[in-house]
């Protein structure tokens, strides 16, 4: 089927060649290392006191080894033991030694490269250059969320990307903590480009927020109290990894028609729809996934797209009848000044419309439906825009409420019904729906604003930014929970607190006051990180669908590359879960199910939860690559996922 998991159960062994800085291959056979996803108990590392690191730095000196010697200075207090993950996601993949004792430091440098970079290296602290992670002479990295570092404090390890996936072993829990504490604030420094101080802190996230700022001080039980009945973690142990209880049932895979597949725009109702530069191909949904019809409806070439772009983004409207069509490029730029309405049951685009306000053109870069479900509606009329600094509602009728069409103009302008141009610095990016209209805006600042059904003016709460720009987000349905996607990691965040009438509000419905949660980063194991490539990033992070009113999303899905990465949305939520133990800073779920596939992904979603049957408690996840589209259902015949 295609089916995998995160590849970080391997064996790690010792007994491994290793090659040193002189070039020269060892062999050592020493303590076992235990593995980050292995259950299995190993060996640990005996505790090492400073006193016997000093006396072992001293011998080194005495006997001039190179650890001791002037060209490769070593300060034992940061000794680690350094290790390289090798052959990829081959049968033949294991851990080597690659030193079996370096050390590591952070220096502010410059620039990384070039045979004579160390003269870039700055001697002090200021606002010049960045942070660096330097391991011996192997290894110097910018320290960014790119490196995907990944805690395991129980064995004293962390493991990151930088041209390949390393891991350090640490002697004493002291130093493994020192390290994370100057990690994470030189990430800090080197985000905002200010000292990691506790009032800096406060500055970039606001007192409301002390949860983001330490983690371990948060509340965590409206994360809890958001869940009721079968879905109520026990909280007495961990939950079974999703690798471990989910199984992928069945591919369905067949050829997409026309050319490549530019975007995907799942229906709710008979059927779904790929878009492709030259037309839109209609297939048929079923429970087990969507299959063609052998219908494909070509664009006519009076209604090509100016400058030839294909439409990236395609929004079903009146009972899913009607499709809006954007091609979101304009002069380079991620924006359109209007889009193309397309009939599915005629096989004609009925209308080109114009974005307009105050008898000025201006420019879209997203579309969405009014609410969750208003695809459904035969009779909407409306949906909602966003550019930089705008957030607005369109209106398909004229401001006397006819519909407006080419039969009454050559250029029918789009009616702003309601809505609000900031003045500067907003710099939207995405934006989602609630089943009631609630609005979700993500920001190239990483902040995420929630505003009310009512009110497009002011947010009525907005979250810092974790220093990487927002560039999908999603929601639940009842607003409760919201999906942010970066390129490196999502973060999930829960929009749920008590008002002082003890009263149990959404973020979109009131502003949130000083006991807001933490969130959660779901994050793909550097190993994972690695084979999907480093030019490779997550995209389009759903939550599967529901729009029905006390119905709850069970799983969450993104692409990376030839990736889709499916989460169990329960498992993220259950503060007892394993992956949570023992990590300092926010938590960072790596419990995943992989479904890889031979080209890069266009994007994966959940079907409608109509289409989940009664084996299946979740409907078929579909995976859109350029030239094919695969459905893919799931079973819940093992333990751990809930009816």
């Amino acid at each position: 089927m295609g089916a995998s998991h995160s590849r970080e159960g391997l064996e790690l062994s010792d007994e491994s060649d290793y090659e040193d800085d002189e070039g020269s291959t060892r062999t050592e056979s020493e303590e076992q290392y235990e593995d980050a996803a292995d259950d299995h108990a190993s060996m640990r590392t005996p505790p090492v006191s400073n006193k016997t690191l000093d006396e072992l730095d001293s011998k080194l000196k005495s006997l001039k080894l190179k650890y001791g010697s002037p060209e490769t200075p070593m300060n034992l207090r940061n000794a680690v033991k350094l290790y390289l993950h090798v052959g990829g996601n081959t049968p033949k993949a294991k851990w080597i030694i690659s030193q079996k004792l370096t050390y590591y430091e952070f220096v502010k440098t410059l620039k990384i490269g070039g045979d004579d970079e160390d003269d870039y290296e700055l001697s002090s602290g200021g606002d010049e250059g960045f942070w660096v992670l330097k391991v011996g002479k192997k290894i110097k990295v910018r320290v960014s969320t790119d490196m995907q570092l990944k805690m395991f404090g129980d064995q004293r390890r962390v493991d990151f990307v930088d041209n390949g996936v390393w891991a350090l072993k640490f002697f004493v829990d002291d130093e493994y903590r020192n390290f994370i504490t100057k990690f994470q604030d030189c990430l800090f420094e080197n985000v905002y480009g200010m000292e990691a101080t506790e009032a800096n802190k406060v500055k970039i996230y606001g007192k409301e927020f002390i949860g983001w700022l330490k983690p371990e001080e948060s509340d965590d039980a409206m994360w809890e109290d958001a869940d009721s009945g079968v879905w109520k973690g026990s909280g007495k142990s961990p939950m079974t990894p999703v690798r471990d209880s989910q199984d992928l049932l069945e591919e369905f895979e067949e050829a997409a028609t026309g050319g490549g597949i530019q975007s995907l725009a799942l229906g709710a109702l008979d059927n779904s729809f790929l878009v492709n530069d030259s037309g839109v191909q209609v297939v048929k949904n079923f429970s087990h996934g969507i299959h063609g019809k052998g219908v494909y409806v070509k664009f006519d070439e009076k209604d090509k797209w100016s400058g030839g772009s294909t439409p990236k983004k395609a929004l079903l409207m009146r009972g899913e009848t009607n499709m809006m069509l954007m091609s979101p490029f304009k002069e380079g730029k991620p924006r359109s000044t209007g889009l193309h309405q397309l009939d599915i049951e005629t096989g004609k685009v009925v209308t080109e419309w114009k974005f307009e306000k105050d008898g000025t053109d201006i420019t879209m870069k997203d579309i969405t439906n009014d609410t969750k479900g208003s695809q459904l509606d035969p009779s909407e009329s409306t949906f909602l825009g966003l550019d930089d600094n705008r957030l607005c509602q369109w209106d398909m009728r004229d401001k006397k409420g006819i519909v407006q069409t080419l039969a009454n103009t050559s250029s029918p302008v789009l009616n702003w019904t309601q809505g609000h141009q900031f003045s500067r610095g907003t710099n939207f990016q995405c934006f989602a729906t609630t089943g009631d209209g609630s609005i979700v805006v993500g920001s190239l600042d990483g902040k995420i604003r929630l505003y009310s059904k009512t009110s497009m003016r002011q947010a009525k709460t907005a979250f810092p930014g974790l220093g990487s720009p927002i560039t999908h987000v999603d929601v639940t349905y009842d607003g409760k929970w919201i999906l942010g996607t970066t390129d490196t990691y999502l973060i999930l965040i829960c929009t749920l607190f008590t008002d002082k009438d003890g009263k149990t509000k959404t973020g979109f419905t009131g502003r949130m006051g000083n006991k807001i949660p933490a969130p959660r980063l779901l994050k793909l194991t550097p190993v994972d990180a690695h084979i999907a490539g480093a030019n490779n990033k997550f995209h389009g992070g759903h939550f599967s669908w529901v729009t029905e009113s006390g119905k709850q999303e069970r799983h969450l899905v993104a692409a990376v590359g030839k990736f889709s990465v499916i989460w169990n949305f329960q498992q993220v939520k259950d503060s007892a879960h394993r992956c949570y133990q023992n990590q300092q800073g926010l938590k960072s779920c790596y419990c995943y199910k992989i479904v890889p596939k031979d080209e890069s992904i266009i994007e994966s979603r959940f079907m409608h939860d109509k289409y989940a049957v009664s084996d299946s408690p979740e409907a078929p996840l579909v995976v859109a690559t350029p030239m094919k589209v695969t459905s893919i259902s799931m079973s819940g015949k093992k333990r751990g996922l809930r009816n």
